[in-house]
């Protein structure tokens, strides 16, 4: 399908087309960036670093070297992510994409978010790009630590690991150097291949590999709807332009879905 480059600006705009197009998918996936998680309040990794993390270099605060040289503080800085999370929730987006997995026949959600708010939403396949900031690894051997035994370790420093004796917990996120989970990625790009259609939500689409997902769906002929208040890296490949965030958007997208069926 040509792109059509078509913007609009408010839900009453929505186009019959479009849910036509939605109702006629087998296989719709979802990439959410960073935006979907700010607007429940939770800043990007470049907002974060304001207040006390205005002084902190982001690689010291997000790399396995940073951890190696000055694991106290950048435990610190995970726990205040995780503090800042738990007083918040999934908001009207998240929520959107969890009812809308009962809408059509196969979703596909792939995150590059680590909040886990998806799944607290309700959403059930969530593939989790970068990671999630409510699990700990061992810092050298990369095995999960129980969530139990963490509860009774937990603090302001990362405690010992139990799988190596010079190990310490760290939150299971992917820090700056390391690699994404190959399982993960392929298993994302695999549905990037086989998808219908693609939404991009709150995502600058600047960040690889994850900006490459919705090229694989656009090359394997997948209509691509992207929600985002501005204009993206990828918003030269989108079919459709829904402008605005998705809190407002994917409500009304589900809406009008659900009144179709």
């Amino acid at each position: 399908m040509s792109t059509r480059a078509a913007t609009l600006a408010e839900p009453s705009e929505w186009p019959a087309s479009l849910v036509e197009e939605l109702n006629r998918c087998r296989h719709v996936a979802v990439l959410t960036g960073a935006g979907v998680s700010a607007e429940s309040g939770i800043p990007t990794f470049r907002d974060a670093h304001t207040g006390m993390w205005a002084r902190h270099d982001p690689m010291t605060l997000a790399s396995p070297q940073g951890f190696e040289q000055d694991p106290e503080t950048v435990w610190q800085w995970y726990q205040w992510r995780r503090q800042l999370i738990a007083n918040n929730h999934p908001n009207a987006g998240h929520q959107a994409l969890a009812r809308l997995q009962g809408l059509v026949s196969e979703l596909t959600l792939v995150t590059q978010n680590v909040d886990g708010f998806h799944q607290l939403a309700g959403s059930e396949r969530v593939l989790e790009l970068h990671g999630n900031i409510h699990r700990n690894i061992c810092s050298v051997t990369g095995e999960l630590i129980d969530a139990e035994w963490m509860q009774q370790h937990d603090g302001q420093r990362p405690p010992p690991s139990p799988h190596h004796p010079r190990g310490l917990a760290r939150p299971d996120v992917v820090w700056f150097g390391e690699a994404l989970d190959s399982s993960i990625l392929e298993a994302a790009f695999t549905a990037a291949s086989q998808c219908d259609l693609m939404l991009i939500v709150g995502t600058a689409g600047s960040v690889q590999p994850a900006a490459s997902i919705p090229v694989m769906a656009k090359d394997h002929g997948a209509v691509l709807v992207e929600i985002n208040p501005e204009n993206s890296e990828l918003t030269a490949l989108a079919d459709w332009r829904l402008a605005g965030p998705g809190t407002k958007w994917l409500p009304a997208l589900v809406d009008k879905l659900a009144a179709t069926h």
